[in-house]
């Protein structure tokens, strides 16, 4: 452990050359770090077909690694395979690459797709990014670029341009003014990267998440860890020193970090929660917390804190294990430790250790660790942002912390979440963590016939739901309603129940369902006074105060969108002509990347 080392600006120690971010738990050693490439060393681009033959042997290079040397072996060679040129990559893909993804071609397991044992659990953020690497769902940016608008820019550019199937996580190498990288999408990018988060197929993730929910695995406190590599304390630790993007450029109040997993405990009960809220950056050992409303966990610890007299001890935690960012934005039920979920996601209990400054407990291999307070009775102006709605959040007072201490790993690696208008990272994966803990509330609990849930891209995984089930009578569909509404009152201000040969992850299935199956004046339910979506801008003026507008009350909209009798036939060429046409398909001259995207099309 070396406390107060200032090898870097503010302490924070250099991730020097091409060996950033190894993915191997002991990246930080020199044994397990890649050499850096030659300033000299030339830049090769390289088509996506030309890698596609290219990267099958490199991985058998990789896979070789075995021995006493294997696994340093194996760290060099997977460094070399990611880093060793940089790549212009045509998107999207030729769909001849896209067997080998997740969710894509039939009988892949996670074993195949990853190349890793289905029950070892990621050691860390970097064992991960390697696995993305292997799974060509990263992507890394070798130019350098600013913090301050292009890191937000490039990554609005790749989801807007790219198919979400195809679309990559990022890794920005190079940020000017920073020896740390950054990463962002690497958690909801697409289904198919959450899935890789969780070591699964897609189809797997509902029972994954709800064997985690029902058979939590406690955590495991250990001596030390990665974490602990590098301590900074009191007027060392500098917030300021962080890669810290500005999201919206000429309107965010300033740097914002938008995937942190905040740690706090009940005083009086002593269970934990983890929760993600945006953190506006004020000054070196200064941040604000936002707290979108008083339901949220942490503000019952810091409501009941500040009844005593008491500031709220925290730890803000950047770039752990994939399942800890997961947990961390889910709606897991009061009581239950974020950490013993993510632990039974990942397969093994997660290793914990104790805070420099407090007894809270935080990831052993973490990236980064902010320690501080929420100060007692403090509050100060935080925002404006730009939110999942796709409009700006209004500004008002919020808690701030006081930041105590700052530990990292040996050249650490910053993560991100990309939030903003929808299409966004934030949209996806609060969305997915949403849809599992209403799937299991209403087929396991319930017991209903309900197939699919999905919460669309366009509502910021928030405010659309769609069900499909299997109705067994009227009035079945109204009461999934009632039933999702009960797992969080604040969400699904619109809620639409299609029949189970409807997509709900198709919007144009769900909105032609919507046209053709429903009369309004029996269809339609709306429900009045109940709680918002959260920032939802359409509840009341901008101008409104924060305090003012969190006591507005809100309505929803329920829509039984199933069919209330027998129906003709659909209007569509038979199915196995259409099946005849897909293996037709090159014959016709028609470009191949549209047949995958056409799969399911009725």
């Amino acid at each position: 452990m070396v406390r107060g080392q200032t090898a870097g600006p503010s302490g924070f120690q250099p991730c020097s050359g091409r060996g950033r971010g190894a993915a191997n738990p002991g990246a930080g050693s020199p044994a397990h770090t890649a050499p850096r490439r030659s300033a000299l060393a030339p830049t090769v681009r390289v088509s996506w077909l030309a890698w596609s033959h290219l990267r099958p042997a490199a991985e058998r290079r990789y896979a070789a690694g075995d021995g006493a040397n294997g696994p340093a072996r194996r760290t060099v060679l997977a460094a070399q395979l990611s880093r060793s040129m940089t790549i212009a990559i045509p998107w999207p893909p030729p769909t001849r690459c896209r067997s080998r993804r997740i969710g894509c071609g039939a009988g892949y397991t996670a074993t195949r797709l990853t190349g890793r044992p289905e029950t070892m659990a990621y050691a860390d953020l970097r064992d991960y990014l390697a696995t993305l690497d292997r799974s060509r769902k990263l992507f890394r940016v070798q130019a350098e670029v600013e913090r301050d608008w292009e890191i937000a820019a490039v990554t609005r550019r790749v989801f807007q341009r790219i198919p979400e199937r195809d679309r990559p996580g990022l890794v920005f190498d190079h940020v000017k003014g920073s020896d740390i990288p950054v990463t962002v999408g690497i958690l909801g990018a697409s289904r198919e990267v959450y899935a890789l988060a969780l070591e699964c197929r897609v189809d797997e993730i509902a029972d994954r998440w709800a064997e985690a929910q029902d058979n939590p695995l406690e955590p495991e406190l250990v001596a030390s860890g990665p974490v602990k590599e590098h301590v900074l304390l009191s007027d060392q630790a500098d917030v300021t020193a962080l890669p810290v993007s500005t999201w919206t450029v000429g309107q965010d109040a300033g740097p914002f970090l938008t995937a942190p997993c905040v740690v706090s405990e009940d005083p009086e009960t002593g269970e934990r929660n983890v929760g993600t809220y945006r953190i506006q950056i004020k000054e070196p050992r200064k941040v604000g917390i936002q707290l979108s409303n008083p339901t949220r966990d942490m503000w019952t610890h810091i409501r009941k804190n500040e009844e005593h007299g008491r500031g709220t001890r925290c730890a803000i935690v950047l770039g752990a294990d994939p399942t800890i960012g997961l947990t961390s934005v889910a709606r897991i039920a009061y009581g239950l430790d974020e950490f013993a979920v993510a632990g039974r996601l990942r397969g093994a209990p997660l290793p914990v250790v104790k805070c420099e400054t407090s007894d809270l407990l935080v990831p052993a291999s973490a990236e980064i660790v902010i320690e501080g307070e929420v100060m007692c009775g403090v509050r100060e102006p935080e925002g404006p942002f730009g939110e999942y709605t796709g409009y700006m959040s209004d500004s008002g007072d919020s808690f701030v912390i006081r930041v105590d201490a700052i530990t990292h790993r040996d050249k650490p690696i910053f993560h991100d979440f990309f939030s903003q208008m929808p299409p966004s990272e934030s949209s996806t994966i609060r969305g997915t963590g949403r849809e599992m803990a209403i799937y299991k509330h209403l087929t396991r609990d319930l017991r209903m016939p309900v197939t699919d849930v999905h919460f669309l891209h366009a509502g910021g995984g928030a405010a659309f739901l769609a069900i499909a089930m299997r109705k067994k009578f009227d009035g079945q569909p109204l009461a999934a309603m009632w039933g999702a509404w009960s797992v969080d009152p604040s969400l699904s201000k619109f809620t639409v129940v299609v029949d189970d040969d409807i997509d709900v992850r198709d919007t144009f299935q769900v909105l032609w369902a919507m046209s053709w199956h429903v009369q309004p004046q029996r269809d339609v339910q709306i429900i009045q006074q109940t709680p918002p979506v959260p920032l939802d801008p359409s509840l009341a003026p901008a101008d409104m105060a924060r305090a003012v507008r969190r006591g507005q009350l809100a309505s929803k909209v329920g829509i039984d969108a199933t069919r209330k009798h027998a129906y003709p036939a659909r209007s569509v060429p038979p199915r196995e002509h259409l099946e005849e046409v897909d293996r037709r398909w090159e014959r016709y001259g028609l470009d191949p990347r549209y047949l995958a995207s056409m799969a399911g099309a009725r």
